[in-house]
């Protein structure tokens, strides 16, 4: 492995239970439990074992003094003897399949539900050709001798219960699965079949909100169909019914969703669990479609669903259509130029192309250091929040939070948006000193999901005065505003910058990214590609030469079986 082991105490506790509660423990027992353990903090779903023939693990693992088979057939061998460790499909704690890779029981499950749930709906569906390019035509019309990318998508759509359409930003993928919506509704109208939109944070969720009745509204739809469609949406966890004293979901296999056809936007956001449950609580003959970028961050827990699928799509049976023209951003654009350096891997030249002036919407500064940091940083922000600070009503500050926003990678340190926010708040106080109250509104971004105030992870309110009541307000996703007490406010963090995990599913006009200037385990080439398609006009880079192409040439690789699983490999 590239990164060095350093084993927590959770995972060295979860080691010694195993090793306690296994009858016939061999030696290596305890170090596969620990090692099962950090991979799935570290957001893996397994631990492969031959990854400790590479030499850059080895050092930490000689810190614990338990012993390690070096032959890593023997160790297998070993760890096949223990009472804890189990086959595929065996209930054990650990579960070894015959490539090697040592799961915790949990993750192997979610795993085996995913893929099941994927291949269970990849095969064709029997369908009259001659009536599908009909209605192809009709809502997906042949221009020219080129392919389209979009009709190929919804031929996909309709002709296998498990579809996925990625892309970058502005690809059109909301605007393809608004006409394959429409075409599905066309074509089976006597059944009229229940839609559900799901995604995984609420502001995700109302974006796809927005973005579907936008392409809806655009369409030429019959009467019939123009009123199936959809317009609720829903976070995955609020769809599946979080049951917080029971834990779990209400839905699940023994209480399926009742919807015909699921359509989950920012896929890439989702993680193995999730995926798992949601696979779990829809009907077998269900649709769904997935809409996402594969390229961007993978979720915080464990897995990487969409990447993983999206890899195996040549090998496997497994309908992928990848979205390439840009309907946003045109040949002059420096933001849609540097995300493909980024994601090619082009450290150098992906700087060159920063720093060479060809572009006006994209910006690169040598970060400074320091009070003069703080200095600087702070000029930023005053200009880049003006509109925001000089909001007088709470929808003008919340159209403002489109405007400008501050990325991260980081929480803590100079760097991080702990003191970022410091900053921003004590530059933008002066904005208001004509308020008698000298009061910024502020903006705050919600950490939980709570069922019962119909607020979830993502969504972003303001803290200000109006009307003589200082309150919180929030957009409502079918329109207009929305307002709660201080006191009855769920956990949530100041938002005028945001770790770019965070910012997933939002965008902004403008953009300012900080990278730190020191190499960390969150910088990498798929972070770098999502701060830059956060921006709709122009972002800044603030970071060092050294950490800018190190970052871009860091992939985020997370080790799973669900590749060779969708392709018919390892079981």
């Amino acid at each position: 492995m590239s990164e060095a082991i350093q084993l927590s105490k959770l995972d060295t506790h979860f080691a010694d239970f195993i090793v306690r509660i296994d009858q016939h423990p061999c030696d290596g027992l305890w170090w596969g439990a620990a090692l099962a353990s950090y991979s799935a903090g570290r957001g893996h779903s397994c631990f492969n074992l031959y990854d400790l023939l590479d030499g850059a693990a080895l050092p930490s693992l000689r810190t614990v003094q338990k012993p390690l088979p070096q032959d890593i057939r023997l160790l297998q061998e070993s760890l096949r003897s223990c009472d804890t460790v189990g086959a595929p499909g065996e209930y054990t704690p650990l579960v070894l399949d015959k490539a090697g890779r040592l799961y915790l029981h949990r993750c192997w499950r979610y795993e085996q539900l995913v893929a099941a749930g994927i291949l269970s709906r990849s095969r064709p569906l029997i369908t009259n050709e001659t009536v599908l390019d009909a209605a192809l035509d009709l809502y997906f019309p042949q221009v020219g001798d080129s392919v389209d990318l979009q009709r190929s998508a919804a031929r996909m759509a309709l002709t296998h219960r498990f579809s996925v359409i990625s892309g970058g930003p502005g690809t059109g993928k909301t605007a393809t699965v608004a006409r394959i919506l429409a075409l599905l509704l066309d074509v089976e109208r006597d059944s009229r079949p229940e839609i559900v939109l799901a995604a995984p944070t609420g502001k995700a969720a109302m974006r796809l909100h927005q973005s579907i009745l936008f392409a809806a509204e655009r369409l030429d739809l019959a009467d019939g169909i123009r009123s199936c469609m959809p317009v609720g949406v829903s976070t995955i966890h609020r769809l599946l019914g979080v049951q917080n004293r029971k834990g779990g979901f209400r839905h699940n296999r023994d209480n399926r969703l009742s919807c015909d056809i699921m359509v989950v936007d920012e896929a890439s956001m989702v993680d193995l669990q999730l995926m798992a449950s949601l696979m779990e609580a829809l009907r077998d003959d269900a649709r769904i479609i997935l809409l996402g970028d594969r390229n961007q961050l993978a979720s915080v827990a464990a897995g990487a669903v969409l990447a993983d699928i999206c890899d195996c799509a040549g090998q496997a049976a497994v309908p992928v259509t990848q979205l390439v023209k840009s309907y946003r951003f045109g040949d002059e654009s420096g933001i849609a130029a540097l995300s493909q350096r980024i994601n090619n891997g082009e450290g150098t030249s992906a700087l060159e192309l920063l720093k060479s002036g060809r572009f006006s919407d994209i910006y690169w500064r040598q970060l400074p250091t320091g009070r003069e940091f703080e200095g600087v940083f702070s000029t930023a922000a005053r200009s880049g929040y003006s509109g925001y600070a000089g909001a007088k009503t709470p929808a003008e500050a919340l159209a403002e939070l489109g405007s400008f926003k501050v990325l991260s990678p980081l929480r803590s340190g100079p760097y991080g948006i702990e003191n970022l926010n410091r900053l921003c708040l004590n530059a933008l106080v002066p904005e208001r000193k004509n308020d008698p109250n000298n009061f910024c509104p502020m903006p705050v971004m919600i950490s939980g999901n709570n069922y019962e105030l119909g607020l979830f992870n993502g969504d972003t309110g303001v803290l200000m005065e109006s009307e003589g009541t200082q309150a919180v307000w929030f957009e409502n996703p079918e329109g207009g505003l929305r307002h709660l007490s201080t006191l009855r406010m769920p956990p949530g963090e100041t938002a005028f910058a945001l770790t770019v995990h965070k910012s997933q599913g939002s965008e902004f006009d403008r953009v300012i990214f900080i990278l730190p200037d020191h190499l960390s385990e969150a910088l990498s080439r798929e972070l770098l590609y999502t701060a830059v398609t956060r921006a709709r006009q122009s972002i800044e880079i603030w970071g060092t030469e050294d950490i800018f192409r190190q970052t871009v040439e860091r992939r985020t690789i997370r080790k799973s079986g669900l590749q060779d699983r969708l392709s018919g490999g390892v079981p």
